[in-house]
C-alpha cells in the first residue's frame, strides 16, 4: 500500500525549522545581542511598559494563523528578542539593586543554552547521564562546607526553594508520623494536632507548603524574633512549651540563613540543640544565605548548620547562575527518602542497578526536570570555588559600606546591620514624624523610582512599617553608585512632601 505523501511546500517548511544552518544563524543573531546587553553598564532602573501597551507590541510580532507552517522571518526574530531583553529587570546594570536574582555569569548561560537544545530531563540516569553524575560530584563539594556525614547525607535538586521546603516538609512529616502518607489525617486522630514552628518573618513559601499539607494556619507556631530579627532563643523554649499546652505536636522547626527581608540568620547551632532536646526536625530555608558557606569570610553565619535536619540552598541567587537551581540537602539520606512513598513501574525500576541508583525522581516532585545543575556544575569545574567566594565577598563588603554611608546622613534611618548583602533603611527627613507619613513615603518613593527612575530597588515592611530595600547582586556596583541612589531618593521625597 503506497503511503501519502506530504505536500513539498509544508515538508519543506517543517524541515527549515530544525534545520542545523538556520539555528546557527538565529543563535549568532542573539549572541549579537546578548553580547550588546552585557556591555552596556549605563546606570538605568526598569523600563515599565504599561500592559496593554506591551500586550499589543507582543501581539504585532505574531504571525498570522495558517494551517501551512510559516516560513522564516529574521525581522520577526530580531524584534522579538529585542522587545525580551529590553523590558526586563537590568541585572547587569549598576542601577540593579532590587531583587535577590542576579545577573548570571555568562559562561552559565551558555551551558543553559546546551540544555535547552540537548533537552535532558534529570530526573532519571539513562535519560541524563552527565547532569546526574555531576549532581553527585556537586553535592560532594558543597557539602565540604556544610559538614554533614560523607556516607550518610544526600543532596537532590528541585525547580525552586519553594518546591524545595515543600519537600523537606513532607520528609519531616512522614518521618515523626511514618503512617501520615498512607492514612492521611486519620493517622494523628485523636492526638495532638502536628505543628511547625517558625520565625516570625519565615519566607511565605514555608507557610504556603504548610497549607498544601493541611497544617492550618492555626498550627504554625510563630517564634518571636530579636532585635537582629534572628529567632530569639530566651522565648523559644518558652513559645514551644505554649504550643504543647494548646495541644499542637511541633515536629518540624524552619530556621532562615539569610532571611528574605533583613538577610538575617538564625541561630542555627542553638536551634538545632533545641530542636534534638525535643524530637523536632530542623529545616533551614538558606535559599539565599547558604551561598556564604563557600566563603571562608562568611562561613561563620552559618555555624551550627552541621546539625540541621535539611538546608534549602538556591544556587540562582548567590551563587549566580540561571534560575531555577536549588539545591535540597538531607543530614539524613535515608530519611529524606521518605518524602515521597510511591511505586510507578513506568519509571522506577523493579530491580535497582548502578545506573538507577544515581536516580533522583523518587526524591523529589519533578518527573521532567531540567538538567538545572550543569551550569553550576561547568562554573565550578572551570573557575573553582573562589570565583563565587570572591564576589560574595565583595557584595557582603559594598552592603557594609552602604550601611555606613547611609548611618552619616541624617535624613536616612539605618534599620539594622546587614549580615549579608541586603539593606534596609527608611528616607525620613526631620519634619516627618508619624509612622502612617513615614509608611506611605517609602511605598511612594519606592513606586516613582520604579516608574521612571535610574535605579531599581525593592521595599518590605519591618516592624509593620514599610522601609526601602537594596540587594547587591552586582559586583559592577560601587559605593558611589550607593551614593547616587540615596541622592535620587531624597530628590523624589523632596518632591513628593513638597509637590
Amino acid at each position: 500500500m503506497t503511503q501519502p505523501r506530504s505536500e513539498e511546500p509544508a515538508a519543506g517548511l517543517l524541515l527549515e525549522a530544525f534545520d542545523p544552518q538556520l539555528f546557527r544563524e538565529n543563535s549568532e543573531s542573539a549572541l549579537g545581542r546578548l553580547e550588546k546587553h552585557l556591555s552596556d553598564l549605563s546606570i538605568r532602573g526598569l523600563e515599565l511598559i504599561r500592559p496593554a501597551a506591551l500586550t499589543r507590541a507582543a501581539q504585532a510580532l505574531m504571525a498570522p494563523d495558517s494551517d501551512q507552517v510559516n516560513p522564516f522571518d529574521e525581522e520577526r526574530l530580531g524584534a522579538i528578542l529585542d522587545l525580551y531583553i529590553r523590558t526586563g529587570i537590568p541585572v547587569h546594570s549598576p542601577g540593579y539593586m532590587g531583587r535577590q536574582f542576579s545577573g548570571v555569569v555568562p559562561l552559565s548561560g551558555v551551558v543553559d543554552f546546551v540544555s535547552s537544545v540537548v533537552n535532558q530531563p534529570s530526573s532519571f540516569y539513562e535519560a541524563a547521564q552527565l547532569p546526574n553524575v555531576a549532581e553527585q560530584l556537586m553535592a560532594g563539594e558543597l557539602n565540604r562546607f556544610i559538614g554533614f556525614d560523607p556516607d550518610r547525607f544526600t543532596m537532590v535538586t528541585t525547580s525552586g526553594g519553594s518546591l524545595a521546603n515543600l519537600t523537606a516538609l513532607l520528609a519531616a512529616r512522614n518521618d515523626k508520623y511514618p503512617d501520615y502518607w498512607a492514612e492521611g489525617g486519620s493517622a494523628v486522630a485523636g492526638r495532638p494536632r502536628p505543628a511547625i514552628a517558625v520565625g516570625a518573618d519565615v519566607h511565605y513559601s514555608v507557610s504556603r507548603a504548610a497549607g498544601v499539607l493541611g497544617i492550618g494556619e492555626d498550627q504554625l507556631v510563630k517564634l518571636p524574633l530579636n532585635d537582629a530579627k534572628q529567632i530569639c532563643m530566651e522565648q523559644a523554649p518558652h513559645v514551644l512549651q505554649a504550643a504543647e499546652s494548646r495541644k499542637l505536636k511541633v515536629f518540624c522547626l524552619v530556621a532562615s540563613a539569610g532571611s528574605t527581608s533583613l538577610g538575617a540568620f538564625d541561630p542555627l547551632g542553638e536551634l538545632a540543640d533545641l530542636a534534638r532536646r525535643k524530637d523536632i526536625w530542623l529545616h533551614v530555608d538558606g535559599a539565599h544565605g547558604a551561598s556564604l558557606l563557600v566563603s571562608d569570610k562568611q562561613r561563620a553565619k552559618l555555624k551550627g548548620i552541621e546539625k540541621v535536619d535539611s538546608l534549602t540552598w538556591d544556587a540562582h541567587k548567590m551563587l549566580f547562575v540561571p534560575a531555577p537551581c536549588t539545591l535540597l540537602f538531607y543530614r539524613n539520606g535515608e530519611k529524606g527518602q521518605g518524602a515521597f512513598r510511591q511505586q510507578a513501574s513506568y519509571v522506577f525500576d523493579e530491580e535497582p542497578d548502578i545506573y538507577t541508583d544515581l536516580d533522583s525522581g523518587s526524591k523529589n516532585f519533578e518527573c521532567t526536570k531540567r538538567p538545572m545543575i550543569m551550569p553550576l556544575w561547568t562554573l565550578w569545574s572551570v573557575f573553582g570555588r573562589a570565583l563565587f567566594a570572591e564576589k560574595i565577598d565583595y557584595l557582603c563588603d559594598l552592603t557594609a559600606q552602604a550601611h555606613q554611608v547611609v548611618e552619616q546622613e541624617p535624613d536616612f534611618d539605618a534599620l539594622h546591620r546587614p549580615e549579608s548583602n541586603i539593606l534596609c533603611f527608611r528616607y525620613r527627613p526631620s519634619d516627618l514624624i508619624r509612622a502612617d507619613e513615614t509608611h506611605r513615603l517609602q511605598v511612594a518613593i519606592r513606586n516613582r523610582i520604579k516608574r521612571q527612575g535610574n535605579f531599581f530597588l525593592s521595599k518590605v515592611n519591618v516592624d509593620g512599617v514599610a522601609a526601602l530595600r537594596v540587594v547587591m547582586m552586582n559586583h559592577q556596583i560601587t559605593v558611589e553608585h550607593f551614593r547616587m541612589l540615596l541622592n535620587e531618593i531624597r530628590k523624589v521625597g523632596e518632591e513628593l512632601l513638597h509637590g
